[in-house]
């Protein structure tokens, strides 16, 4: 299941491992497959009810979802996920492939989703696309199945897409061209200093701004991109912390300067944004990509 709070995340989607030659699709599979398709829907539709009652709650179950984050039990994920459902929106979550395998009281699945989250701000509405592959189990518990422990990561390797932002018409015609609100190529080599540390690393990002960093396995994903005002998130897995920034970038596209801020350091949780952080430099090291 797929966190995401633009630290990112946790989504109820599976797949699976593949089967041995004993195991095959059978009438326990639809059950089974009706089950994943009701966990899926009651992510979409915010349903924690549903979830709790569709997933095991023992103390030891484990799990892990994008960005390294790991879950311990059902009472730190629904925390999550109730703080998802709060920031979201809408959810949207296509099947785009699902395989379902049985032996027994247990199920394992192989599936592919589109993750698709809007988010609104005032008038201004931000909708993002995480493409996702997932592995699970569930278990048949007194007749019903119940999730058990999943595992999931990104199809591609930008991790999320920005789909398009909504903003109200202005009043008036602009007289800017549109080239002034396209969003720049960002792919390339970047060097990241942290100011207040003296910490540098290296980033390597697609040209919508994704791609992880050498700091902690460190990733970057870019949320939002308007007249050179560039905003995102980061995720350190290697020290379990998380946060956003936000960084103007040059006209010639060399380099950007801005803040950046935590939202999460261990279990600890809810850091207002941009309360804690320091100022960020960046320059470019591969040359910038020509406009199209």
């Amino acid at each position: 299941m797929l966190l995401i709070r633009w630290c990112l995340a946790c989504l109820l989607c599976l797949i699976g491992v593949g089967a041995s030659g004993g195991v095959g699709l059978a009438s326990d599979d639809q059950s089974a497959e009706a089950a994943v398709r009701a966990l899926v829907r009651a992510n979409a539709e915010k349903d924690i009810r549903t979830l709790s009652q569709m997933m095991a709650h023992d103390a030891d179950v484990t799990s892990y979802t994008i960005g390294g984050r790991k879950y311990v039990g059902w009472t730190s994920f629904q925390h999550d996920m109730e703080e998802e459902f709060q920031s979201a929106h809408t959810i949207e979550i296509p099947i785009r492939e699902l395989k379902v395998w049985t032996k027994g009281d247990f199920a394992w699945y192989a599936m592919e989703i589109d993750y698709i989250r809007t988010v609104k701000s005032g008038n201004d509405s931000h909708r993002a696309l995480l493409p996702l592959r997932e592995t699970g189990v569930l278990e048949r518990r007194n007749g019903q199945w119940v999730l058990h422990s999943w595992h999931e990561s990104f199809r591609n390797a930008g991790g999320a897409l920005t789909l398009n932002t909504e903003r109200p018409s202005p009043p008036f015609a602009s007289t800017a061209s549109a080239a002034t609100e396209a969003v720049p190529d960002l792919s390339g080599e970047w060097e990241i200093l942290e100011v207040e540390d003296d910490k540098r690393y290296r980033a390597t990002l697609d040209k919508t701004g994704n791609g992880p960093y050498t700091q902690h396995g460190g990733r970057f994903v870019t949320t939002q991109f308007a007249n050179r005002l560039w905003q995102g998130t980061w995720q350190q897995p290697g020290n379990d912390r998380e946060g956003g920034f936000e960084i103007l970038l040059s006209e010639d596209g060399k380099e950007a300067k801005g803040v950046w801020w935590y939202t999460r350091v261990g279990n600890h949780k809810n850091i207002p944004p941009r309360e804690h952080g320091g100022t960020y430099q960046w320059k470019r090291i591969s040359p910038v990509p020509a406009a199209p």
